[in-house]
């Protein structure tokens, strides 16, 4: 996998926002790197792109660890890998629930940039989070995924705020959807309800994948010297 290409690592590649985001920077030239679970999407992508598929799962480091072996240089990571799960108020939530939210979406990330944090400050890098308007403004049902999106914001900040003292050799952004039609999320929410799944999206105007890939790709393309702090992507009907 050796490349002198500006290699981009976008998780959560098999579908939605992760798959739209691979097209896009493929498009402008990036080399990318597609890691999910799904190896028989990836390996499609892959060959329709020119990128390279590695088989993922942000929950288990050994997983994690074999990756960064992989690459010999990173410039942009996008940590997209995420989900939620159910709509229960808080008192009939299950901590299994929790756990999951918190694994895939908090600690998914913190494991990918811990792993490739070497490789993006060598290159001056890029790091985007995918959080979520979930994680700025909670609503009933959301309390674990509310919660989970928020751990997001707050690392993300955070970390933005280390690597300026520490020189900011790396930008580091996130990027904020409101209700973008990706209908596997819904799909993993409610159990695999396609009815449920579809409701969430019936008679509204919704942002599509594609549209949040675009984002990415325009931060992605800025000039070294300039970090998106947040950004926060809503459709036209969405408060």
């Amino acid at each position: 996998m050796i490349t002198e290409r500006k290699t981009a690592v976008v998780t959560g590649a098999s579908s939605g926002i992760g798959a739209a985001t691979a097209r896009a920077l493929a498009e402008d030239g990036w080399h990318v790197v597609l890691a999910a679970r799904r190896t028989e999407r990836i390996e499609k992508l892959a060959e329709e792109i020119g990128g390279t598929a590695v088989t993922l799962d942000v929950t288990d480091q050994e997983s994690v660890d074999h990756l960064a072996d992989l690459l010999p240089r990173v410039d942009l990571l996008v940590n997209n890998a995420g989900g939620a799960k159910g709509l229960a108020p808080l008192q009939e939530t299950a901590i299994e629930d929790w756990q999951w939210m918190f694994d895939v979406n908090v600690l998914g990330t913190v494991r990918m940039t811990t792993a490739l944090l070497e490789k993006l400050r060598e290159a001056e890098g890029l790091i985007v989070n995918v959080g979520s308007k979930a994680g700025l403004d909670p609503y009933v049902g959301g309390s674990a995924y509310n919660a989970a999106k928020f751990g997001v914001r707050a690392l993300t900040r955070a970390q933005r705020l280390e690597e300026i003292e520490a020189g900011a050799k790396i930008r580091i952004t996130e990027i904020a959807p409101g209700r973008v039609d990706t209908e596997e999320f819904s799909l993993v929410r409610f159990g695999g309800d396609e009815a449920k799944a579809r409701a969430v999206y019936q008679d509204k105007v919704n942002v599509l994948a594609e549209d949040v890939a675009e984002a990415i790709r325009w931060v992605a393309s800025l000039p070294k010297r300039v970090n998106i702090d947040t950004m926060n992507i809503m459709p036209r009907d969405q408060g």
